[in-house]
């Protein structure tokens, strides 16, 4: 095995225990908290969005300080804050100490996703990097969702601080152990030839749009995500799960997004093409919406597998175009990540929202969010119609442009 295979693989290793840690503690932590205070689905709505506010502000700040101290520092450090806020939130018995120790340990995670994603673009062609890179976490993040609620029923709520402490320690080794894996210059096989541009890619301002689109697209998936995440606990005590139950049921949207990853890996017709962005936003929609509000388990699991599909696509679609039209792969794996903490603020904020001020209309928060959803489409269609006009203004002014009658069938880009 090369080195930068070496380096390489033990990047992907680090990504997967990275999401595994992270999914049992932060995903758990609203049935953690409904357990020990009896949070219901305004109170750990808005957790939700303190959480995904924190990590707003800290995922942006985290790629810029990743390119500034280097990606090892980086990794050393976040995983070091998340590790000290898992072990003073594990001995704390009040609601405040532990909400500001899971601020805390978010703060933490916030420089590890930046610099994770860096690295593993870096060097590489985009396509193939991301897609493993999303296989990699999505599986252990749906396994470890899977397994979360027996791990909580066997060992009890404690696990879910000391099973990701342990995780953490073998992360911390793991990086020492990458710092000295002799790569040169670029951790990705530097002496292989530059990949084949993409076919589909088009002019770099339609590129633009298009990577504008997915930062307007992947937030709104993650208002979805994170307000979804927050209110499982109150869907699983509707059909009566026990959180070992809820894990094996409410995970299955996480297996479909798995496998919308893997097709999306060694399929790349979706590259730059609108239809596919637009009509997984419209099933985001739909699926979201009867998964909170169903009274059908059997509904629920469909939908969790249309729902999953879509989840997928639109954050494919938000990294890929975020590191394919830019050169500065920290500071632009920190917007990414930026921009799914503002889902994960904004969704669950305006559903505590709905649910403090209209308490007695059914399904309040569910609506609330489905509108805002529905907004969000209506600003990708925007972005898309002014990348369109464009496109067209562009044609016409060059010498020898077709008639404006023609400009629909001839216009290149994204059908």
């Amino acid at each position: 095995m090369t080195s930068a295979r070496k380096f390489r693989g033990t990047c992907y290793l680090i990504e997967g225990i990275n999401s595994a840690a992270s999914v049992l503690y932060f995903n758990y932590l609203y049935f953690y908290f409904r357990h020990q205070y009896g949070f219901g689905n305004k109170d750990n709505l808005l957790l939700a969005a303190f959480i995904g506010l924190i990590y707003t502000v800290a995922s942006w700040q985290g790629g810029k300080v990743a390119a500034r101290i280097g990606y090892f520092n980086a990794l050393k450090v976040g995983f070091g804050i998340m590790a000290v806020g898992l072990l003073v939130g594990s001995q704390l018995h009040t609601v405040t100490g532990e909400i500001a120790a899971a601020g805390f340990t978010n703060m933490g995670m916030c420089l590890t996703w930046p610099t994770l994603e860096a690295l593993i673009s870096e060097g590489d062609a985009p396509a193939a990097a991301i897609g493993l890179y999303n296989v990699v976490w999505a599986a252990a993040n749906a396994l470890a969702y899977f397994l979360g609620g027996t791990l909580i029923e066997k060992l009890g709520y404690r696990s879910i601080f000391y099973a990701p402490f342990g995780l953490l320690l073998v992360q911390l080794l793991l990086v020492a152990m990458l710092e000295k894996i002799p790569v040169i210059a670029a951790p990705f096989e530097p002496g292989r030839p530059p990949p084949p541009p993409d076919p589909r890619r088009p002019s770099p301002a339609r590129a633009r749009s298009f990577q504008h689109m997915a930062w307007l697209a992947n937030p709104f998936a993650y208002i979805a995500i994170n307000t979804l995440f927050a209110v499982i606990p109150g869907i699983a005590a509707k059909f009566q799960l026990s959180p070992m139950l809820a894990g094996f049921a409410c995970s299955l949207w996480c297996f479909a997004r798995l496998g919308i990853f893997v097709l999306l890996w060694f399929w790349t017709g979706w590259h730059y093409r609108f239809r596919w962005l637009a009509g997984a936003f419209v099933l985001l929609i739909l699926s979201f919406a009867t998964i909170l509000t169903t009274p059908n388990l059997a509904l629920l699991l469909i939908s969790q597998v249309l729902f999953g599909g879509a989840i997928g696509l639109m954050y494919y679609s938000s990294l890929y175009y975020s590191m394919d039209a830019s050169d500065t792969k920290s500071e632009h794996g920190g917007i990414h990540e930026a921009i799914i903490g503002l889902g994960n603020c904004l969704g669950p904020a305006v559903g505590a929202g709905a649910l403090l001020f209209l308490p007695r209309v059914p399904n309040a928060g569910a609506m609330a969010v489905s509108v805002l959803l529905v907004g969000g489409f209506g600003g990708l269609l925007a972005i898309w119609k002014k990348s369109q006009m464009r496109d067209g203004s562009a044609q016409e002014d060059r010498p020898g442009a077709p008639a404006q009658k023609n400009l629909a069938s001839s216009s290149t880009g994204v059908k």
